[in-house]
């Protein structure tokens, strides 16, 4: 019997997600390795796997980096292309459709159930599969697809070898013999994730993600008693995807009315349905298998119940009257079945032109949680308040005409990044406050005399945490955080409201200090060389020709310090610092200043010296993480707490402070950049378009 998993509890299944290549890759990449070069050496190879651009002997793309697991390579299995299995193999056969999939000997109608919702929506399913593609013009035996992952849409490029025995492909396949596109689109998956074993149980709410780019949230169906059907019908108009499982029984064993435990179905629609004893709710289900129905009330081939519908209406439903999986059920029998229902809510930006589904409008906002900055914990530590924080703003109620206490819907999904990968599981949450007046950001008083109007409870190591919820009109602010405090982690954070919502980064209160050179009389003049001895020093270490490269630069700095207040900070700088403070400012490519562009570099130093020893408050030399964006502001640099994280993150010593060096290298990097940016944003529209050259030179050459 063919085994999968999808919705049962989460600490019975393995977390699979974009990181399971990090259990499995390093067996799985050798052992294939050692396969594929064999058979190469053999000259038994006709295509490879891969990113490596490489070819076989017929001239095919071959992927050399695809994880081949244990089961692919048992005896009998052998690799074999489309056109080997059938005479005239076609990417699509008149149109992809969710009746497209029958699974195959992976555990995976998760996946299954994921791609049949997919396959219902056009202007989703080209997003995944590019459906330009084919055997037969342009064809080079690859193939390519595209997953979402930590809001982009990454490129996966296979070879179209797929395993087989008997001639017969051992994973999923379609009905169709001839159409591949659902079996291709199974291995790049399993290339993202780390090989087809890597596929073998999971969640469907997790391929749903990747395969759309959406916010998946599980619910329980016995909550949803009495307003099922509206809920459904919301959920669908809305665009959303839904999976539903039963979780109670025996891994994948039949009930007597032929519902199958812990196995994914997709519930592809809601009607209600004129039969001659008046109207009824039904639900159409599909099971990936393409089998296995529902044999109870309303069932495809045992249901009398269709003799009360005409044929006009039952027309009008699209009712097939055969086993091929899809099948209809009331909205009752539905609740007694099935226990959790899984749900794909989609974005305005995945709409497709013309349809009359409405989905959410989505802010996303990347963050970072970093120790003694901003991981501040759970609002029981008392850091809490250095967690970031949102500001939420709710002003367009629900048109919902039974909404009847005037509130405002969303949802939020907080995704931890990367972090399985590096076998990290934080766990992590929301919790939403009343924002204060007039102001975006809440003080650590304010917080600890303040309740959270809404949180996602428990924490939670999942790789995203949803809170679907609605509140009255007004300001809030949401504060996302790990449970324990200087945990380090990047997350995502999408706010998914009915359009006319908003939410953004919260803007922390201005600080007091201001920087006037009028009340610190040039302090640079006590650290750094009179004009005249730089004029000196640069004639002393430039090279015969007049130029300045990064090596006279800290030979010249390192003496220039060393007489000053700010003595001992020669022995940070280093050659890095002196390499991005000399190409920054070379305007000609040639990483070598002359005299006047290293007098304008002079300038800039003398000004940041300045700034540097008036917010070094307690005469260290160094900043203070807490000093630098205050600094930063006096140099005409204003930035947002996601890139003072940054900053944190890269520049910072180990004991969170930036030395003067740094100082030095982190404005110089900034102000380049942020002129950069606005050479290329010349009519000022807050974006720029850059070529693919222009985008290596620029993050290359600085």
């Amino acid at each position: 019997m063919k085994k999968s998993r999808s919705l049962s509890s989460e600490s019975s299944l393995p977390p699979l997600d974009d990181d399971v290549d990090s259990v499995c890759s390093d067996e799985l990449l050798g052992s294939q390795s050692r396969r594929w070069l064999a058979d190469l050496l053999a000259g038994d190879v006709s295509a490879d796997r891969g990113d490596m651009s490489a070819a076989g002997r017929d001239g095919l793309f071959v992927d050399y980096h695809f994880p081949v697991g244990k089961l692919e390579m048992q005896s009998g299995v052998n690799w074999k292309r489309p056109k080997e299995l059938c005479p005239l193999p076609q990417f699509i056969v008149n149109g992809a459709s969710r009746l497209d999939i029958r699974q195959g000997k992976l555990n995976d109608c998760w996946l299954l159930s994921a791609i049949a919702s997919l396959a219902m929506r056009r202007s989703l399913l080209k997003k995944v599969v590019p459906l330009d593609q084919s055997f037969q013009s342009g064809y080079n035996g690859s193939f390519t697809f595209k997953f979402w992952q930590y809001g982009q849409w990454e490129e996966v490029r296979i070879d179209d070898l797929l395993p087989t025995q008997g001639n017969s492909l051992i994973y999923l396949s379609s009905p169709d013999r001839n159409e591949f596109w659902s079996s291709l689109l199974e291995k790049a998956y399993a290339k993202l994730k780390g090989g087809y074993r890597a596929l073998d149980m999971g969640f469907p709410h997790e391929a749903m993600v990747d395969m759309t780019g959406g916010v998946t949230e599980v619910l329980n169906i016995s909550h949803q008693l009495t307003n099922l059907p509206n809920l459904l019908k919301h959920l669908l108009a809305k665009g959303a995807l839904i999976n539903c499982a039963n979780s109670q029984g025996v891994l994948e064993q039949r009930n007597e009315l032929g519902i199958m435990y812990r196995h994914a179905y997709s519930l592809t629609a809601i009607e209600k349905v004129k039969t001659t004893h008046g109207t009824v709710d039904l639900v159409r289900i599909l099971n990936p298998w393409g089998n296995t129905e529902w044999m109870g009330p309303w069932s495809d081939t045992r249901g009398p119940e269709w003799n009360m519908v005409s044929v006009e209406e039952q027309r009008r439903l699209g009712r097939v009257r055969r086993e091929d999986g899809e099948f209809w059920m009331s909205v009752s029998d539905f609740q007694q079945q099935f226990e959790m229902i899984e749900v794909c809510h989609l974005t305005d930006s995945l709409s497709e032109p013309g349809s009359n589904v409405l989905p959410w409008s989505c802010v996303m906002h990347h963050g970072n949680w970093v120790p003694s900055i901003s991981a501040g914990g759970s609002p029981h530590n008392s850091l809490f308040d250095q967690n970031p924080q949102f500001h939420f703003v709710l002003s367009e109620v629900d048109s919902d005409p039974g909404n009847t206490q005037k509130t405002c819907s969303f949802v939020l999904a907080l995704m931890q990044k990367y972090q399985r990968r590096k076998g990290i599981h934080l766990a992590i949450g929301m919790h939403i406050y009343p924002a204060p007046p007039h102001r975006t950001q809440l003080s650590p008083e304010e917080l600890r005399a303040r309740h959270p109007v809404l949180h996602s409870h428990p924490y939670s190591a999942r790789r995203e945490v949803v809170l679907r919820g609605s509140l009255p009109p007004g300001r809030y602010i949401i504060i996302p955080s790990t449970e324990m405090p200087n945990q380090q982690g990047a997350f995502l954070l999408r706010v998914l409201t009915e359009h006319g919502n908003t939410a953004m980064p919260a803007q922390r209160p201005e600080p007091e200090d201001v920087f006037s050179l009028t009340e610190t009389s040039f302090p640079h003049q006590a650290a750094l060389p009179s004009p005249t001895s730089v004029k000196h020093l640069f004639k002393k270490h430039c090279n015969k020709k007049g130029f300045c490269k990064p090596l006279h630069l800290h030979n010249l700095l390192t003496e220039a310090i060393q007489g000053g207040v700010l003595a001992g900070s020669e022995k940070i700088l280093n050659m890095e610092h002196c390499k991005s403070l000399v190409i920054l400012m070379d305007s000609q490519g040639i990483a070598q200043l002359n005299w006047p562009e290293f007098q304008t570099l002079w300038d800039k130093i003398r000004t940041w010296t300045d700034i540097f020893l008036v917010f070094d408050k307690n005469k260290t030399n160094r900043l203070e993480y807490q000093e630098v964006a205050p600094a930063l502001k006096a140099a005409g640099i204003h930035v947002d707490d996601l890139v003072m994280e940054l900053v944190g993150l890269r520049y910072t010593e180990p004991d969170m402070t930036i030395s003067y060096p740094g100082f030095l290298y982190v404005v110089m990097k900034l102000e380049s950049m942020i002129h950069k940016f606005q050479a290329y944003d010349m009519i000022g529209m807050g974006m720029v378009t850059l070529s693919y050259r222009q985008w290596l030179h620029m993050t290359m050459y600085n």
